[in-house]
């Protein structure tokens, strides 16, 4: 046996106990705000895809919010059929599940607003009813407010790095333009303002006042969020766009009235709801 003592470096010691387990970050929870028109034969496989997100370790509690903007065609059915299709162990049973309705027509916006009322996670995220995009995707922006303190994080279409369908080079450059202008009038350098896929801590959320029924939401939520300072991260998402002929609902009218209304939101000091007065 040899006399010479056993090196420090040559005999690790046993990592603590727990310390693999603090070394993870502590899971969070999260409402999907999805705002439905139309869309009776996409809305069942959009809610159904969301199932991805009971995958993530990260996520404790998920709570879905369909709010149904007074559709004209078979989605209310479509609806019924997918609520009364859903079993405890959907998405390894972290779902709870809130379907609304409104009674008259009042656009994306106001389909965001009513659900962020019921919202109660952590982490809020708007979702299309569509399958434009792909929840999947939603994974990666989760571990940036756990480990990075993130306020908000949008899923860009342009960043490198996923995949998107040709389509519509006008409508793009469009998109372009217009997150250029936003990006210029709240000093970001964000690459897609008008992205579905924003997600924001609930709290803060809920605590700017929206007034937007329409589209106009996209360009008030970035401005009024640049305006609040809050710290604004980007990540790569796939885009599978749908023509005009599959369902497509954004026009050039939308991208005007977006023009408009970032010219709005930037004169405006209207960032932050008043606490209603004590008693």
């Amino acid at each position: 046996m040899s006399d010479h003592p056993v090196s420090q470096a040559s005999s690790p010691q046993p990592a603590p106990l727990g310390s693999e387990m603090e070394s993870r970050p502590a899971p969070t929870s999260l409402s999907v705000l999805v705002p439905v028109y139309n869309e009776q034969t996409l809305v069942q496989t959009s809610l159904r895809r969301l199932g991805v997100l009971g995958e993530s370790p990260l996520l404790s509690r998920i709570q879905v919010i369909v709010v149904d903007d007074c559709s004209k065609d078979g989605t209310p059915a479509a609806l019924a059929e997918f609520k009364g299709s859903l079993t405890p162990a959907f998405g390894r049973g972290k779902f709870q599940w809130k379907f609304l309705r409104h009674e008259r027509n009042a656009g994306k916006g106001a389909g965001i607003r009513t659900a962020l009322e019921q919202a109660d996670c952590e982490l809020s995220v708007i979702h299309d009813a569509d399958l434009e995009y792909h929840p999947r995707d939603l994974l990666q922006m989760i571990p940036l407010f756990l480990e990075e303190d993130a306020d908000a994080v949008f899923g860009s279409r342009f960043l490198p790095g996923r995949y998107k369908r040709a389509l519509f080079f006008r409508h793009s450059m469009g998109n372009h333009l217009l997150t250029f202008l936003c990006d210029l009038a709240c000093d970001l350098n964000l690459t897609d303002m008008e992205t579905c896929y924003k997600m924001v801590r609930t709290k803060l959320l809920q605590s700017i006042p929206l007034v937007s029924g329409d589209f106009r939401i996209e360009p008030e939520l970035t401005i009024k969020l640049a305006k609040r300072e809050a710290r604004i991260f980007e990540v790569p998402i796939s885009y599978s766009g749908r023509t005009y002929a599959e369902g497509k609902k954004i026009n050039w009218r939308d991208g005007y009235r977006a023009l408009l209304a970032i010219v709005r939101f930037a004169l405006s000091d209207n960032i932050q709801k008043r606490e209603p007065p004590s008693q």
